[in-house]
């Protein structure tokens, strides 16, 4: 009966040319719908250069004192976006940039302040402000461009503070190397040898002073007629007392900027420290994302585990740099006196550090290590690589432990020793000011003296005894500080053996400020603007965006040309079609009733006979749509196709299971069944998930979206275009086959007790006369 039924629906549709054209159309329309929408989203993402942007510079600039090179931004912004070719930037004015955007003449503009590069610099000041570009968006041109366009901005906004934390971070490993090469510059050791020689010479005049004014006071006993010869002396001493005045002067600015050097250094120090410590802490966020990754990519895994213990193994390069620095500065204290009260506690200070360093660059070796045994048990063991998760975590810890040991020890005992030798020098100097003064002003006074010596010989005596001993007590002050300037090393000179003693702690500060110096400036600069690197890794590449679409479209297409099917051909088999197909003549025994489904059966003609008979040719028809779309995108567009069996496979079935849908819908409701085929159309091109990620959508799609045919028909299509991941590929085409067994029991089944409702629906539709 259903060969029977199929036979004559054949012959009828080949009849004339009309009805081999029509059916043609019935097959080649859905796959236009197809292609047409495969084609015009083939690579829209890489024709976004066509977009015009608008970019207007009103930067002026800014200078500074810290940084004493004039610093544009807006025009470091420009000459990027010159060579950048992601949008269609056009370079105007703001005006007419603005007024563009409004006119639809540009899709977007930006605008760059007039103290954008100010703003910037507030870093250095208290009150920092937040640069802010100006982006102007005309959201009602087109859906998609605004974000196209937002993803241009926020590539110029990245660029940007990349650009600015390099420069930033390229200064200050500048002006740290520059530090250090000035330490250790002729010409600072030039300065504090000429200022030692100033002190040396100041403390003899002293000296001499005070011996030709001891001597002066004993001949004033015997000889008056010396009188004007003592006034000599005494303008000569105050004139040499002045001298000294100036030197000391000298040596009080040298000591000002010893000073803030070494304050510069510690802070040099610190930061290296610091960021040491967060190098551990971004290595513990990496540890964590490869060790997620296990189960689901552990080869990736292991290769970033691999890499990560090579990265904290090359990190011990560091610590031999700071424990060697440690060494040189241990053998330059042990060359003070051993009278010196500050030897023993300074070499005590350096061994807890270089013993901390040790332990810190063990625990970094352990790390590496560690990382490189869990490279290897990730694919092999699942519980040891998280025994392994744990430990590499407990000893990333322990390292950043190690660390702030250092860092607080550095802080405890080297910096206040450092801190306590810049404080005596200070107060030496401001004492022996202080000395001189006094001396100017005792001189002064003896200068009214001296004229009246012939009375007053016993108290010139007595005033000349007091000049000695103040003489004698400054020369003494500028000997101690001579001493302590020698003992405690030149701050400008960073060689043990230039000749002229070193700061011991400040010579460590030196040893490691040298450490960072030496580094690659560009590179460190580099690695602090942007210290992770996304390394982007395909999986199931697609090759464009035409080929991601495809699956979508091409399902979409296969549903619709199920509907048009329906539309175009009848679904209900006639009383003359079941008479011919029994062998009855024209018409059915009046016996058989009116005419609808079922009313054959008596003569052998059953329900499921006349479903699936008249179903043949729209199987036909639906496997020639699904076949002819999906060849069309394999070989006609050139749709990424991995598996092309498989592909053409999940056209078939999804052409036999849509057509089904529909085809029983419109048996079993009529034109009613039509339109809920066409309501399950559009719900499933909103919830299928084949555009925007289902996450994303309303939770009532989530909710639906298992139910729904079309995912399971996307999916095993993806599968087949770029590989499968275990049994996805089969589990999918399953899922998509199961929903003919709701289809089937609506249509054999369920269908029996709607029948005369349908009939009744349909009588009511033709009675409008519009219906």
């Amino acid at each position: 009966m259903i060969w029977g039924i199929f036979k004559r629906d054949m012959c009828h549709a080949t009849r004339n040319v009309i009805a081999v054209i029509v059916s043609m159309g019935l097959v080649v329309v859905p796959a236009l719908y197809a292609w047409f929408n495969i084609a015009a989203s083939w690579n829209p993402y890489g024709n976004t250069k066509a977009l015009k942007v608008a970019v207007a510079n009103n930067d002026k600039g800014y200078k500074s004192d810290l940084i004493p090179v004039r610093v544009n931004v807006g025009e470091t912004i420009i000459s990027t976006l010159h060579a950048n070719d992601q949008l269609d930037w056009q370079f105007v004015k703001s005006d007419k940039a603005i007024d563009g955007v409004k006119s639809g003449e540009y899709y977007a503009a930006i605008v760059i302040p007039k103290g954008f590069s100010a703003d910037m610099m507030t870093l250095f000041s208290p009150g920092i402000k937040h640069a802010q570009l100006k982006y102007y968006l005309n959201e009602k041109i087109n859906p998609i461009a605004p974000h196209i366009t937002d993803q241009g901005a926020t590539t110029v906004v990245n660029t940007i503070d990349k650009t600015f934390a390099k420069t930033i971070a390229q200064v200050g490993l500048d002006l740290a190397s520059s530090i250090l090469h000035y330490s250790q510059s002729p010409q600072m050791a030039e300065y504090m040898r000429n200022l030692n020689g100033n002190l040396t010479t100041m403390a003899d005049t002293l000296s001499g002073a005070s011996q030709q004014v001891t001597s002066y006071s004993q001949l004033l006993g015997s000889a008056n007629d010396i009188v004007d010869s003592t006034g000599k002396l005494l303008a000569s001493a105050t004139k040499a007392g002045k001298q000294a005045q100036n030197a000391l002067k000298q040596g009080k600015s040298g000591a000002a900027s010893f000073t803030s050097a070494g304050a510069n250094v510690t802070s040099s120090v610190n930061t290296a420290l610091d960021q040491v410590s967060g190098a551990f802490d971004q290595v513990a966020a990496k540890v964590n994302k490869a060790f997620d990754a296990i189960g689901k990519d552990s080869d990736t895994a292991a290769s970033q585990l691999t890499t990560l213990s090579e990265q904290v193994s090359s990190s011990e390069s560091l610590y031999d740099t700071y424990i060697t620095s440690l060494n040189h500065m241990h053998e330059s204290v042990e060359q003070l006196p051993d009278s010196d009260s500050a030897k023993q506690a300074l070499l005590e200070a350096i061994d807890r550090e270089i013993t901390l360093l040790e332990a810190a660059k063990g625990d970094s070796q352990k790390l590496a290590q560690q990382l490189k045994d869990a490279s290897t048990q990730v694919t092999q063991d699942t519980a040891a690589a998280e025994r392994s998760r744990k430990e590499i975590l407990n000893r990333i810890t322990s390292a950043k432990q190690s660390i702030s040991n250092v860092r607080d020890d550095y802080a405890t005992n080297v910096k206040p020793k450092i801190d306590a030798l810049a404080s005596t020098v200070s107060t030496l100097i401001s004492q022996t000011d202080s000395m001189i003064t006094q001396l100017s002003g005792t001189a002064d006074g003896l200068d009214d003296v001296t004229g009246d010596v012939g009375t007053n010989v016993t108290s010139i005596r007595s005033t000349l005894g007091a000049i000695a001993k103040k003489l004698d007590s400054s020369a003494a002050t500028v000997k101690e500080l001579i001493t302590k300037l020698e003992t405690g090393g030149n701050a400008g000179d960073g060689n043990s053996d230039g000749g002229d003693g070193d700061n011991d702690a400040d010579s460590g500060e030196s040893d490691e400020l040298r450490a960072l110096a030496t580094a690659n400036a560009s590179t460190l600069s580099t690695l602090i603007s942007a210290p992770v690197a996304l390394h982007r890794v395909s999986v199931y590449p697609i090759a464009n965006y035409g080929s991601a679409m495809a699956p979508f479209y091409t399902i979409l297409s296969i549903w619709v040309g199920a509907i048009i099917l329906c539309a175009m051909l009848k679904v209900t088999i006639s009383d003359r079609e079941k008479a011919h197909v029994l062998g009855l003549g024209d018409t059915l025994p009046r016996i058989a009733g009116p005419s609808g489904p079922g009313n054959a059966s008596r003569w052998g003609l059953r329900l499921d006979h006349e479903y699936f008979g008249r179903y043949a040719i729209f199987a036909l028809l639906a496997l020639l749509q699904g076949t002819l779309v999906c060849l069309g995108d394999t070989y006609f567009l050139g749709v990424q196709a991995n598996h092309a069996l498989q592909f053409l496979a999940v056209g078939w079935l999804a052409a036999l299971v849509f057509s089904n849908i529909v085809y029983t819908l419109t048996v079993s409701f009529g034109d009613i069944g039509k339109a809920v085929a066409v309501v399950l159309l559009v719900m499933q091109v909103a919830g299928s998930g084949g555009t925007f990620p289902i996450e994303t959508l309303p939770k009532f799609f989530q909710m639906l979206y298992p139910f729904l045919p079309f995912p399971h028909a996307i999916d095993a299509m993806h599968a087949a275009m770029a590989g499968s991941y275990g049994n996805e590929y089969l589990l999918d085409m399953v899922y998509l086959a199961l929903f003919l067994i709701p289809s089937l029991l609506l249509g054999l089944v369920l269908r029996k007790p709607v029948i005369r409702l349908n009939n009744w629906v349909s009588r009511n539709l033709e009675s409008t006369k519009v219906m």
